[in-house]
């Protein structure tokens, strides 16, 4: 079945037809997407202004065209009743019945409650943290982590074939410098004179790893290049990163060495297609330079390579090679983008921090230049994070050697919590992690309380197997309350979310949902009980349905966020 939503925008649609049909209103065309939205609970579960946009082409009043199509709604088994109510509102209330039956279908369906099928047969991939190999994961690059894997989770639970990659780059004057302050902390180890470099990475990991390299060769490096400390810290740092990332329950399909890409000719195969297009030229300056911006130009100054990317709507043009001869990003991005979209890949995602935005826009404009479609395309940009310590602010820099990393926190907080505080926050506003309220085991932390909601559903199966409670006859649902009835609901609105998630590259709206999901659960569980001596055992059973079905979709939610859904606390 479709969402909810849609199978009600298309009854709306039919009723206005038969309206039509009957002479109850006049003829006039529909609008290519009818509103149906969740509706306040006193009202009904769905509403729709429907009448409000058809007003003006029918000609008449709201209130009386939501009448009339209330009045020729086609019978179905999941709507209980539709009412118009002014200015012209259609009030949709969901029926009892049908509702009670969802949670037998919610039990059933078990890991896979609320699969939907919206990218079967496609072939989706998620890229993220993306960091080259220059030290531990810190804070920063976690976040791009979790809301990159939390979107894969969603895309698998839509049908997808889903891999998730990592893009890095072993190349470049960044990794000279590790490999060269590797170098310099070997010497130092041996005790040896050294030189660390200026613009030298500076933290213990690298001294770290130089007294294991001692361990293990004595001083048999030390006159080995910089080039071979540069692969032998490669190693180490990756090894460091996957295991870092697996701790918070990441496992990358794949790792992308961008140097591949040269390797290859991709690169300058790009660069030649764009070429032969007429969408390169070579200048000291972008084509629509000012004659100021000319006149500050330096004798002998040499040409760049550069992209005509304002002829696909760029404010400006973009360099695609230095005049120093090297690619800036936006060269070997539009190789790798190609190469993804050569890989077969219907549905990609990149997440990138804020500052990467003109970069991959001028990527999706690459791509068009040599003849691809970037609609597949799709970008989630994310702040920054700042972890804070008794109202104090913590600093992160990985050269420098201040930072905290992925490793320490999750040591500090558990990986849930990481997980669940980076994804509670919308990726568009910066992150301040609370490492205070983060370490704390009560209701004020929301992963304690979303979790508690399981673990209170998995307890009252334990009581039960304990219990004289015979669960062989069947529940009768319609013994469950108006409060068990209103949490049924509830949960019927998780499919909307997911896909809600997806459409809006919005995973943190799953966090939100968790949240308000267990601010309804919990009050509940204290009033609705299972096993008691005043609660008759033809109502403990239907109970019993209610929180096996809750517990399928609290432990759907975590696992969808890359959490555990644990059975004890």
């Amino acid at each position: 079945m479709d969402l909810l939503p849609i199978q009600l925008e298309i009854l709306i649609r039919q009723a206005i037809h038969a309206a039509q049909a009957a002479g109850d209103l006049p003829e006039f065309d529909l609008p290519e997407s009818l509103t149906v939205q969740r509706a306040d609970p006193a009202h009904g579960d769905y509403a729709s202004p429907a009448a409000l946009q058809l007003a003006k082409a029918a000609r008449r009043k709201p209130l009386d065209i939501a009448t009339a199509v209330a009045a020729h709604m086609p019978a179905v088994d999941y709507v209980g009743a539709i009412t118009a109510a002014p200015p012209g509102f259609l009030n949709i209330r969901l029926a009892d019945d049908w509702v009670l039956e969802q949670v037998e279908a919610i039990i059933a369906a078990r890991d896979d409650v609320f699969a939907l099928e919206i990218g079967a047969g496609q072939r989706a991939q998620v890229e993220c943290v993306s960091a080259n190999p220059t030290g531990p994961i810190t804070v920063g690059r976690t976040r791009g982590g979790v809301i990159g894997s939390t979107m894969a989770n969603l895309l698998a639970a839509l049908g997808y074939a889903v891999e998730l990659e990592y893009y890095f780059n072993n190349a470049g004057r960044q990794m000279q410098m590790l490999g060269r302050s590797l170098q310099a902390r070997y010497l130092e180890a041996l005790g040896l004179a050294f030189e660390l470099p200026a613009e030298g990475y500076q933290g213990d990991y690298l001294i770290e790893l130089a007294k294991q390299l001692v361990a293990e060769h004595a001083d048999a490096l030390k006159d080995e290049s910089w080039e071979r400390f540069k692969t032998l810290a490669e190693v180490a740092i990756f090894e460091w990163i996957e295991a870092s990332l697996n701790r918070i329950h990441m496992k990358f399909d794949e790792f992308f060495n961008e140097n591949s890409l040269y390797e290859s000719s991709a690169v300058w195969e790009v660069l030649e297609a764009l070429e032969q297009r007429g969408y390169v030229y070579r200048s000291v300056l972008h084509a629509a330079a000012t004659d100021e911006e000319r006149a500050q130009v330096k004798p002998g100054a040499k040409e760049a390579v550069w992209f005509r990317s304002t002829a696909f709507g760029d404010e400006k043009d973009r360099v695609l090679v230095k005049s120093t001869g090297e690619p800036t990003y936006v060269l070997p991005d539009i190789a790798y983008h190609k190469n993804k979209l050569d890989r077969g890949f219907h549905y990609l995602v990149n997440v990138l921090g804020t500052d990467h935005i003109i970069e991959a826009q001028t990527v999706a404009r690459g791509l068009e230049a040599i003849g691809y479609d970037p609609e597949p395309v799709h970008v989630l940009l994310h702040q920054f994070v700042t972890l804070f310590e008794g109202g104090e602010k913590r600093r992160m820099s990985t050269r420098k050697g201040e930072y905290v990393t992925l490793d320490e926190l999750v040591a500090d907080v558990g990986a849930d919590v990481v997980r669940y505080f980076i994804l509670a926050r919308s990726p568009n506003s910066h992150l301040d992690f609370d490492l205070d309220l983060a370490r704390t085991q009560a209701n004020e932390n929301p992963v304690y309380y979303i979790q508690n909601a399981h673990v209170r559903c998995a307890g009252i199966f334990r009581q039960v197997a304990e219990s004289d409670l015979d669960t062989t006859p069947p529940a009768d649902l319609s013994l469950l309350g108006e409060q068990e009835r209103a949490f049924v609901r509830k949960l019927l609105e998780l499919p909307e979310i997911m896909v809600q998630a997806y459409t809006e590259l919005a995973p943190h709206k799953l966090a939100f949902y968790a949240l308000e999901l267990a601010r309804e659960f919990h009050p509940m569980y204290e009033n609705v009980r299972v096993l008691h001596s005043e609660v008759p055992h033809d109502v403990a059973r239907a109970r019993l349905r209610l929180y096996a079905a809750a517990q399928m979709v609290f432990k759907r939610l975590l696992t969808l966020m890359g959490m555990s859904a644990p059975d004890v606390m």
